[in-house]
């Protein structure tokens, strides 16, 4: 077995597509969650509207930590297999649930599927490509990802204007839960072994406590993981209220799918490039520009209310995200024993998805007390402060 993306260029093109219909299952969520829960289910609080993100970033990250240290016992692909399992009822509740607490339990489900598979595709890429070509691995990872939820959001707000918001919006999610599954059984190969043979061929000294290490202790590992719940805290902001801040400033449906679309679609393109540049540039300043821009984009969104603008700031935010997500992984593996890789890429993941529980509660009670864009400018000042943490603390 020899590592490399052209040697392996079939496992990883099937490991990309699989990953796209990961991201395909949050994507149907992202444009009409919210206004389910207002039109049917009568929520009016912001909070409980974005409960839906919390238990999603908390069972994500919890789910993450654990599917990095079980993946060196039971193996990669069958961790993969697990989380497309659990994603079988996930549509079903969606279209048919007749209370909140209904979709609440199948965000629950989704952050186990999430968890599972895609921090599995994530580490059988790391393990295929070497580290020559990981910055450009983890850049078409989420490419995939986040592209399908960019385009998953689009088309469950538009089918939802045509057709109403429940059931046929999340047919796709039956499509997607098909394929997946079927592929992970019949066509993904374990890569574990590959890591064994790398760990005997490098130099690089086991951390003693690689938790501790990947979360703060050591400078390099813990700015990236600070920087990493920030990124989805902010994230988990955009998820849960800019539909909220459209709908606030009289846009219909349709112009809100494609507002909510334009963020996930541009993040996702722009991570075909910027996974490449990060095997060439300087990590550490793409990560402190991609933050910076991030805070930046932020901060207007909160003070205007033109579609023009508006689209032109998520592309920014879109943008900085790309510049960040797959260099946050492909700095991961370059600072830890590839023994260690898998359990240090879950811890990672733990924090950052953590950020997704942690946005949605300051943003819903921020909002609620004050109002919307105060909370965006709350989120904005403390993706700006990450992005300093990153050019003072990150060698």
């Amino acid at each position: 077995m020899k590592q490399g993306l052209k040697e392996n260029w079939a496992q990883f093109s099937l490991l990309v597509l699989i990953n796209g219909f990961v991201g395909g299952m949050v994507g149907m969520e992202r444009t009409i969650l919210p206004d389910i829960a207002e039109s049917e289910f009568n929520i009016a609080a912001n909070s409980s509207i974005l409960s839906f993100i919390i238990v999603f970033g908390v069972t994500k990250a919890l789910t993450n930590y654990f599917t990095g240290i079980l993946s060196d016992k039971y193996g990669r692909k069958a961790l993969l297999i697990a989380g497309w399992l659990v994603a079988i009822p996930i549509p079903f509740i969606l279209m048919f649930a007749n209370h909140w607490y209904a979709i609440v339990f199948a965000n629950v489900l989704l952050g186990i599927n999430q968890g599972l598979a895609w921090s599995s595709t994530v580490v059988m890429k790391i393990d295929l490509v070497g580290q020559k070509n990981r910055g450009l691995a983890m850049g078409l990872n989420e490419s995939a990802g986040y592209l399908a939820v960019g385009i998953a959001a689009f088309v469950t707000g538009y089918v939802a204007s045509e057709y109403g918001l429940r059931p046929y919006p999340f047919y796709i999610g039956i499509v997607f839960t098909a394929l997946g599954l079927i592929l992970s059984l019949f066509f993904v190969k374990d890569t574990s072994q590959m890591v064994k043979i790398e760990s005997s061929q490098t130099r690089s000294k086991p951390h003693e406590n690689i938790f501790w290490e990947t979360t703060w202790k050591n400078k390099n590992l813990g700015s990236i993981t600070q920087a990493g719940m920030v990124n989805n805290l902010n994230d988990g902001m955009v998820w849960g209220i800019l539909p909220l801040l459209l709908a606030s400033h009289g846009f219909n449906l349709i112009q809100i799918g494609k507002l909510v679309a334009i963020y996930p679609l541009v993040w996702g393109l722009g991570q075909l490039f910027m996974g490449k540049l990060a095997d060439h540039l300087n990590k550490k300043k793409m990560l402190y520009w991609g933050m910076l821009a991030q805070g930046l984009a932020l901060i207007f969104l909160a003070f205007t209310s033109d579609f023009v603008h508006i689209a032109l700031l998520l592309v920014v935010l879109g943008l900085g995200t790309a510049a960040v997500y797959p260099t946050f992984l492909a700095a991961i593996s370059d600072f830890v024993n590839p023994a260690q890789r898998a359990q240090s890429i879950g811890i990672f993941r733990l924090w950052r998805d953590l950020g997704y529980a942690i946005g949605a509660v300051i943003t819903g009670i921020i909002a609620d007390i004050l109002n919307i864009e105060t909370s965006i400018m709350l989120i904005a000042i403390i993706t700006i402060m990450s992005s300093l943490i990153i050019r003072i603390r990150m060698e």
